[in-house]
């Protein structure tokens, strides 16, 4: 009988502590560790954001802004198909950060050919380009969460970078 009712406690005790979060050693739960680390990657896309507003602003730009926080803005317009993701894209292309500072050009590294939606470029320019058709040139503001975020491309983009890409979209397959 001893025995059956320390059973039915231990079972108790172990089914009633599954659903708690157990701290071993003064560690926090994943919780209270994840809840700063939001709150200040918040602040930080807000301050990039004001950043890019300024900067348009400056330069009195019209640009479109998506849901996802891309800007946008077609400045020639051409007279060919319209992007769609699964379509192969042809580029000339200019990527500079928000400074001025070129990191990547198509004079220097040629034209880019890309699978959009798929191909390993910033999701930034996978989304622009679906704005454009063939023949347009646009400039697109990629917010650093949508280019190459918290750690950069290990070369000339640094880690929480805006990017200020000039596109020319001179071919769809």
């Amino acid at each position: 009988m001893k025995f059956g009712s320390l059973s039915v406690i231990s079972l108790y005790i172990l089914f009633s502590a599954c659903g708690q979060t157990i701290q071993r050693n003064g560690q926090s739960s994943n919780k209270e560790l994840k809840e700063p680390l939001i709150e200040e990657n918040k602040k930080q896309v807000k301050a990039e954001n004001q950043s890019i507003d300024q900067f348009i602003e400056r330069r009195k730009w019209e640009m479109v802004e998506t849901g996802t926080g891309l800007r946008y803005m077609i400045y020639q317009n051409g007279f060919g198909l319209n992007a769609e993701t699964g379509m192969y894209a042809t580029v000339n292309y200019e990527i500079s950060l928000i400074d001025g500072t070129i990191c990547y050009t198509s004079l220097e590294n040629g034209p880019r050919r890309f699978l959009i939606g798929k191909d390993n470029v910033e999701s930034g320019i996978h989304e622009g380009i679906t704005y454009m058709k063939v023949g347009d040139k646009a400039k697109l503001i990629i917010p650093s969460y949508l280019a190459q975020g918290l750690v950069g491309d290990q070369n000339k983009i640094p880690p929480r970078a805006t990017l200020i890409v000039d596109l020319h979209l001179t071919r769809l397959e």
